[in-house]
């Protein structure tokens, strides 16, 4: 009897799992019959965009935690599939910072190009995951939300791939609950208009906070203050905003910080992170990890160590992205295939536990790139997926660290050097900040005579 498989989203993470069984099927081998599930009614995970906060339209939890204007932060270079560049889908260069109408484009047009979209079942959302050590298959539940209809499947693997940015970690400070402004979770910000003429308090130090900070003062905040807990992020920022330690309570529209200071804010945007949250999983496999660089109970970062035959799909902390999952998708395929045998459990121990240490020695961000290097490189080396410079990954990834400290307002108006073509992306038609369009149609009316960035 054929093996079936179970892929529970079809964001970037589910995408690579599909895309390295069909590169297997396409060389000649056997695969198991896949399925995989998405709730969203299109592919492409957090990338899709939605006006609605709270439910969706079937009454479900909103997953997608994208806002008008985002751009991507980090080089499109650094993302970039090993066997589909972005040359190949628009046809041409683009720069090197596109807004995410356009990545959405590049993901689904991944999709198309490799098969995978009969796979796919939308607007299906997994209710429960079981596992039954007799039979030694999972019983997967899941919600036609169309239709309104629930239906049972038996499968001998399951691959989680629904991600871990869509649930809020949502902090509780004094005087919040009668704080006379707006109050939001960064799960639920849509757009920085809504904020122009505003004072506007953010509150974290991490990517969430840092980039709608500077959105909401592209789009016209009166100002932008960052409170942070654990340290500042440390960027030359406009005279307008600035940073301060962690805020103690708000009164009024008086927000109180933790060395004396205060501030009238007339929003407060809690950009405080999310939660690793499975509830479809019964207890015994179910991830429970902090955001970090190597989630523990995950052997090589994929493999449940409790039930290998269930495997966790981009759960890490990431500075690599896209090409991080499809690493991790064709080493658990192999293993799936039989040309890549699991150690012991003991010895699945020893290296998580090797791996954990070289995490909790990471001091800064160059240091959590070159440990994400080496896991990634680690991953790919005994598979056949396609050539991946890791090394240059890195080295642009610092690059592109460095030049946020130089200018946190004009880093992605740089340009970089495709690892796939060797071509360097052009110049953008407009500098970032001026760049209030981001549409796809927009941001591609680039010409194509204009001279790339030096």
């Amino acid at each position: 009897m054929t093996e079936r498989i179970a892929i529970i989203g079809a964001g970037p993470s589910g995408m690579a799992v599909l895309r390295a069984f069909e590169s297997a099927r396409r060389k000649g081998a056997v695969i198991p019959e896949l399925v995989c599930y998405e709730r969203q009614s299109d592919c492409g995970g957090i990338w899709n965009y939605t006006w609605r906060t709270g439910t969706d339209e079937h009454g479900e939890p909103v997953h997608a935690s994208m806002y008008r204007y985002l751009w991507s932060n980090g080089p499109k270079e650094c993302l970039e599939f090993a066997d589909y560049s972005f040359e190949e889908h628009f046809g041409r260069p683009i720069p090197s910072f596109p807004p995410r109408a356009v990545l959405h484009d590049y993901i689904k047009g991944r999709i198309v190009r490799s098969g995978i979209l009969p796979y796919i079942k939308l607007s299906h959302t997994v209710r429960r995951v079981s596992f039954n050590k007799d039979t030694q298959k999972f019983t997967v539940a899941v919600k036609d939300l169309v239709n309104d209809r629930i239906s049972s499947s038996e499968f001998d693997y399951v691959f989680g791939c629904s991600g871990h940015f869509s649930t809020p970690n949502v902090p509780e400070f004094p005087g919040l609950d009668k704080f006379l402004g707006r109050t939001l979770h960064s799960h639920d910000f849509r757009s920085a208009d809504e904020f122009a003429g505003k004072n506007v308090l953010c509150v974290g130090a991490s990517y969430s906070s840092e980039d709608i900070g500077i959105q909401c003062y592209k789009y016209g905040a009166k100002s932008v203050t960052f409170s942070w807990r654990t340290k500042p992020m440390g960027f030359k920022w406009p005279e307008v905003m600035e940073e301060v330690p962690l805020l103690e309570k708000v009164v009024g529209r008086t927000a109180y910080f933790k060395d004396g200071t205060k501030k009238d804010v007339d929003a407060i945007i809690l950009c405080t992170g999310y939660l690793h949250h499975h509830p479809f999983m019964e207890d015994a496999l179910r991830l429970k990890s902090r955001n970090r660089l190597y989630p523990q109970s995950l052997y090589k970062g994929i493999f449940w160590l409790d039930n290998p035959k269930l495997m966790y799909i981009g759960m890490q902390d990431q500075f690599y992205t896209f090409n991080m999952f499809d690493a991790q998708a064709w080493y658990a395929r192999d293993v799936v295939l039989g040309r890549i045998k699991l150690p012991p459990r003991s010895e699945q121990e020893v290296d998580i536990q090797r791996w954990t240490k070289k995490e909790e020695a990471i001091v800064d961000a160059t240091e959590g790139i070159d440990f994400q290097t080496e896991y990634v490189r680690d991953l790919i080396t005994p598979t056949d997926y396609p050539r991946l410079d890791v090394d240059g990954v890195a080295k642009m990834f610092k690059q592109w660290e460095h030049h946020k400290m130089d200018n946190i307002l004009t880093y992605r108006d740089q340009s970089h050097t495709s690892l796939q073509t060797g071509t360097t992306a052009p110049a953008h038609h407009t500098p970032w900040m001026r760049a209030l369009d981001d549409s796809l149609e927009a941001f591609l009316n680039q010409p194509e005579t204009k001279a790339a960035a030096e």
